[in-house]
């Protein structure tokens, strides 16, 4: 397996897990991450929540760690990489303000490179307008805005333990889906996990 250069989109309040344990699981694997923020830099840090889902009526959200950036977003150019990443929680929310992150999204989209989003991470592809007629999942509360982008919303039985794909497309309700949606997301990759 030849090694791929990943883009991992990121901003202060991205859900922990879904941050911290693709990162490391695309690395253990021998993939090449950056993890980037815009208005920050290689050495900043964003902070990170930790939701979780204890039978109210949405997740609860706590402190979580810090997160090191370790590539400039000033200096990204998304001709360098093979594959994106954007997970959820509250980042997704604003970093989908910035026309720079929706360029971005849009460059992956239209070369038909592979995409992961998880949770709250659909967000930034509704802003970006790049799901058009692509089944999706995310976590429930963005159905609506999937719905309004023209994506078709798919509905995952197990809510928070599966993962869908659509051609270039894999994505996830929540982080309890990690095994599924980064076993997808490897395999459009063209990434070999021996048993």
């Amino acid at each position: 397996m030849a090694a791929k250069r990943i883009l991992m989109l990121v901003g202060d309040f991205v859900e922990d897990y879904e941050v911290m344990v693709p990162f490391q699981m695309l690395l253990m694997v021998g993939h090449d991450v950056h993890a980037v923020c815009p208005g920050k830099k290689a050495g900043d840090k964003v902070k990170t929540a930790v939701h979780d889902f204890e039978g109210d009526q949405t997740y609860t959200e706590k402190p979580g760690h810090n997160f090191m950036i370790n590539h400039d977003f000033d200096r990204l150019d998304p001709l360098d990489y093979d594959a994106l990443v954007i997970p959820g929680g509250r980042a997704p929310e604003y970093i989908r303000l910035n026309e720079r992150v929706l360029e971005i999204v849009r460059h992956f989209a239209s070369s038909g490179k592979p995409i992961a989003s998880i949770c709250h991470g659909p967000q930034v592809l509704v802003a970006a307008g790049v799901l058009e007629g692509k089944g999706c999942t995310a976590y429930p509360a963005v159905r609506p805005d999937i719905i309004a982008a023209g994506g078709k919303w798919m509905e995952i039985n197990d809510t928070f333990s599966n993962a869908h794909a659509d051609g270039n497309l894999v994505t996830a309700p929540a982080w309890p889906a990690h095994p599924e949606w980064m076993r997808k997301f490897l395999g459009i990759l063209g990434s070999k996990i021996e048993p």
